[in-house]
């Protein structure tokens, strides 16, 4: 049985950091991403890993240069370093897999197993 399980969300200030983690059970996975979804809004793409077009890591505009996703194969987990941390980051942070090496990473829609999810909350 495939199992996500994020942990590391909860409260920061604004410019302070935060360390999510997503341990994976079951199989093997490729590409691994991070999305979020915030009250009233759509779920947005973070961050890939894994993802083809970009070589490695691939990252939505508004955060790069101050989230950076990392993989540790041997524990099967993925982490997402988030710094510089600004109130418009809060949100539920899910991480997703996909079974096969994803281009761009980008679309939820690609990816097969998803976590429960961490709230993440930035205060300003």
């Amino acid at each position: 049985q495939v199992q996500l399980v994020e942990s590391g969300g909860g409260l920061a200030q604004a410019g302070g950091s935060l360390r999510l983690s997503c341990a994976a059970s079951g199989r093997a996975f490729s590409t691994m991403g991070w999305f979020r979804q915030a009250p009233g809004k759509e779920r947005e793409f973070v961050a890939c890993i894994g993802c083809v077009s970009s070589g490695s890591t691939n990252y939505a505009d508004s955060v790069k240069g101050r989230f950076t996703v990392s993989r540790d194969n041997a524990k099967n987990t993925v982490y997402l370093q988030m710094n510089s941390l600004k109130p418009e980051d809060t949100a539920v942070y899910h991480c997703a897999a996909a079974r096969l090496t994803l281009w761009h990473g980008t679309r939820y829609t690609d990816y097969d197993d998803w976590g429960q999810g961490t709230q993440v909350t930035v205060s300003s």
